[in-house]
């Protein structure tokens, strides 16, 4: 049994398909059982954040539209509608226990640089402080589909790192990641994932489990990123009755990742910088090398063999050997026409410094 006490700040994303009903209306019954819950962790003094799908969900409660609109649009009209919905269900659901929450509606461009990074986190923490819920979703109005979250698990992800919690719940419609074909009695949940498991992967089926963009793929891969992050996380079935209750327990059938070293706030922004990355820098082997070494070791333009695109100081480059495969994320300590300039040469101050760069191999 663990001892729940851990977890004082613990993100909990909540899927569309926990949160509908088979024909893809809210299910109400669901979510004011997921508010009790929630409710119920501020009572034990915990700090709690909520990543929600639904908007799409329950704007199609309230409007018909024709199968011939275009999907993005057809989108954007029900979000809209929608989320006005959702969020009143939940201003309301949350008032009967006398707590308030609030809407932090968020796109992938909001996380483009430290700046506004800091921005969201400043806003979020605030709103803790005076005990208040985020209620958290992407914004689809706005959202460009090429821009947009792989799904609400990326952004639960991000906002985890970013608030350094000390657990994110991610409830789906399956209990866990499983060994093979949920569907098959032969398949069983694999209830621990470390970073020596391997092959995990081979298990997971593509399909998008029900009305999500994403499926278990996404899940697992930002799991795996968060844990190596030093930030636990459990993938379980939110049909269940008290599934978060019993999940901080761990009297229920779920998969956890076990988290690794906690890393520094800066690394958990570069982390999840991959999509806002505006440079590719190559390295020739020594200096790959070098920086997956385990040490303090900083990219000098010694290393580096060639450079594409376009960057300025503070921007996320990506960081790739000589095969292109992506090594990690890093920041530049100046902009792309010094850096170019550099190429090569000895005796030259660091393109990223280690303190601003996070691996990924």
């Amino acid at each position: 049994m663990a001892d729940s006490s851990l977890y004082k700040k613990i993100v909990i994303k909540v899927g569309s398909n926990v949160l509908t009903k088979d024909d893809g209306l809210p299910n109400l019954e669901r979510i004011s059982h997921l508010v009790d819950q929630l409710a119920q962790l501020k009572k034990d003094g915990k700090e709690v954040v909520l990543v929600s799908s639904g908007a799409v969900a329950s704007g199609r409660s309230l409007i018909k539209i024709s199968e011939k609109q275009n999907t993005v649009a057809a989108r954007q009209l029900l979000a809209s509608i929608g989320q006005i919905k959702l969020i009143n269900l939940y201003m309301q659901l949350f008032e009967q226990h006398k707590m308030l929450c609030s809407q932090v509606l968020v796109t992938k461009e909001d996380f483009r640089d430290r700046m506004h990074y800091l921005n969201i986190k400043n806003c979020l923490e605030i709103l803790l402080q005076h005990q208040v819920i985020p209620v958290i979703n992407e914004n689809d109005v706005v959202s460009v589909t090429e821009l947009m979250f792989t799904d609400n698990d990326e952004l639960a992800g991000l906002i985890a790192s970013m608030l350094n919690a000390d657990a994110l719940i991610i409830l789906s419609n399956v209990d866990g990641i499983y060994n093979g074909d949920p569907k098959l009695h032969s398949s069983t949940v694999i209830t621990e994932i470390s970073s020596t498991s391997t092959g995990i992967g081979s298990f997971i089926t593509t399909n998008k489990s029900g009305l999500g963009r994403g499926g278990m793929v996404t899940k697992l891969s930002m799991a795996q990123k968060v844990a190596k992050l030093g930030i636990p996380v459990m993938i379980a079935n939110g049909n269940r009755e008290h599934i978060i209750t019993d999940l901080l327990y761990r009297t229920v059938v779920h998969t956890r990742f076990t988290p690794e070293k906690i890393k520094s706030g800066k690394k958990k922004w570069i982390a999840h910088s991959e999509g806002a990355a505006t440079g590719t820098v190559q390295l020739n082997a020594g200096a790959k090398e070098a920086l997956l070494s385990g040490k303090a070791s900083s990219l000098l333009p010694v290393g580096i063999t060639a450079i594409d695109g376009d960057f300025k100081k503070g921007d996320i480059i990506r960081l790739v050997d000589v095969h292109e495969q992506l090594i990690g994320l890093g920041v530049a300590e100046y902009g792309v026409d010094k850096a170019r300039a550099c190429i090569g040469e000895k005796k030259q101050r660091p393109l990223v410094h280690y303190n601003y760069f996070h691996p990924l191999i």
